[in-house]
Formats: structure tokens, sequence, C-alpha cells
């Protein structure tokens, strides 16, 4: 198996628990939530419940512990929509829950009602206003190199107190915008408005290809900037530490990773958001 994980899974991998849904012993195994929802767009929520540490991790076994059968209710406190599920055979774990109705609207708050065998599990999020990509560029150390990385440009608004995530999509290879690795940041830490910042692609849960923390000649590379609250930012930021302290992406030193989910574990998120397309050079 290839030992690299894509956002909440890694909650799916890390559960002490030593029980699912259809053991019944003392301890019982958490309903594991990534959800989000961005400005234009509509909800997405993938569902599980989360593995034992005794249990093999695999891709059979992830499908395993995928929730298929849940309801789940969207609302901005005005309309509301139950997400349909679908099977996307280009992603692991291949089934999503979705919205065709709900479109994300910055400024708006937005809450999620699951609802599963006996169990309720609810969020509340908001999506914060969208800040425009400036550029996002591809740039090798040397001419010679066949791989390189994604510098991005955008203004901070000096006014107002945004947290940010950077994801990249490669077309082809990544079904899903993949969030980079050291991509989270607070406007705290800049020293001024003018934001200029390297992009380390990050880890793919099952990838296609072996992984490597760079991009390469002929990538056609979608690279999308989101904003997002504090609840969203301190979950990635502690994921990604569990991640980088245990040295072992399989199962992170402990569980103390932040959540905003009532009932259960994981995130719901709402993401404002701004997109650029990056073409690489052709491979030689």
């Amino acid at each position: 198996m290839k030992k690299y994980i894509l956002f909440l899974f890694a909650l799916v991998l890390t559960s002490c628990s030593k029980d699912d849904f259809s053991e019944q012993k003392n301890l019982e195994s958490k309903i594991v939530v990534e959800g989000w929802i961005e400005e234009g767009d509509f909800a997405n929520v993938l569902l599980s419940s989360s593995i034992p540490v005794t249990d093999v991790i695999d891709s059979t076994n992830v499908l395993n512990h995928v929730i298929r059968s849940a309801k789940i209710t969207i609302s901005d406190g005005q309309n509301s929509e139950v997400l349909r599920v679908k099977n996307d055979k280009n992603r692991i774990p291949p089934f999503v829950y979705f919205g065709s109705t709900l479109k994300g609207e910055a400024g708006k708050e937005y809450s999620i009602k699951i609802e599963y065998l006996n169990r309720v599990v609810e969020a509340v999020t908001s999506i914060p206003k969208s800040v425009p990509l400036k550029s996002a560029e591809y740039i090798k150390k040397n001419a010679i190199d066949t791989t390189g990385y994604i510098f991005v440009k955008f203004d901070d608004p000096p006014a107002e107190k945004n947290y940010y995530q950077i994801a990249t999509k490669i077309d082809g290879e990544e079904p899903i915008f993949v969030p980079s690795f050291y991509g989270n940041l607070d406007d705290k830490n800049f020293e001024n408005s003018s934001v200029s910042v390297q992009i380390n692609r990050g880890v793919l849960l099952f990838p296609k290809t072996k992984f490597t923390p760079y991009f390469a000649d002929g990538d056609v590379i979608y690279v999308k900037l989101r904003t997002q609250t504090k609840e969203a930012l301190d979950f990635w930021n502690s994921w990604q530490n569990e991640i980088v302290n245990s040295k072992n992406p399989i199962y992170p030193s402990n569980t103390s990773l932040k959540s905003n989910i009532k009932g259960g574990i994981g995130i719901w998120a709402g993401y404002g958001q701004s997109t650029i397309i990056v073409k690489t050079p052709p491979k030689k």
C-alpha cells in the first residue's frame, strides 16, 4: 500500500477504537466527516466510520468503512436540501454526497445535519469573502530541471482578517484539489499585504503514481486560493502537525485533532475561492 494520505482520511485511519458500527462492544467507532461548501458551488461531503488501528489499512478496508446510507441536510437558515450520493470511480473512496440546489454564497452561514442509524452529527460554518489570485507560476531552480514549484501571488485585504488555504489539482492525475503542504496561512504572519508563496505539492491517498513534492513538466495544474474560517485553519494545521510530528502518515502520534463536528470528528468548512490554471512546458 502507498502511504500517502489525503485530508480527513487521516482521521479514518487513526482511530484508537476497537470496533466499528457492526460490532457491539464497549467502544464505538466515530463518524468521520469531510464536508465543504465553496462560494459559487454546491456542498460535498465524504462520510466514513473510523478504522481501528489494529485493522489492515488498504483501499479495500477504507471502502468497507464508507457510509453510503446517511441522510445529510444542508441549510442556510432559510433554504435547505438533502444531499444525494453518487459513485465517482476516479476517487478513493468513490462515494460522495453532493448538493445541486443550495449554492454557496460569501457571508452566509451553513449548517449540516447528518442522520445515520441512531446517531445525529451536526456542525455550522460560514463562507468568507473570496480573495482573488493575482498569478500562479511554474518555476524551476535550474533551466535543465524537469520539475519545479508553483509560486502564487495575491493581495491580502489589509482591513480584513483572513485565513487561507492553497490547494492544487493536476489534470488527469488527481481527481480533487489537494491542500498544499504548509499551505494553510494566517494573515497575521504576512509582512505586508502583497503576498508571494511557494507551493509544495500535497499528499494524496492511494495515488496512481509515486508521490513527489514537486510539479513536473507536462503537468496542467489548477491552483486554488481558498479563504477559510479560523476553525478550518485550526483543523488543517492540527492534521498537518500530527503527520509531521509522528513521522508516520498512517498513524499520527495522537488523535488530538481540532474539529467543529458535534457528535463526530472532522471538518465542515465553508470556503471562498479563486482558481488559476498553470500549464507547464511540454515533457522533453
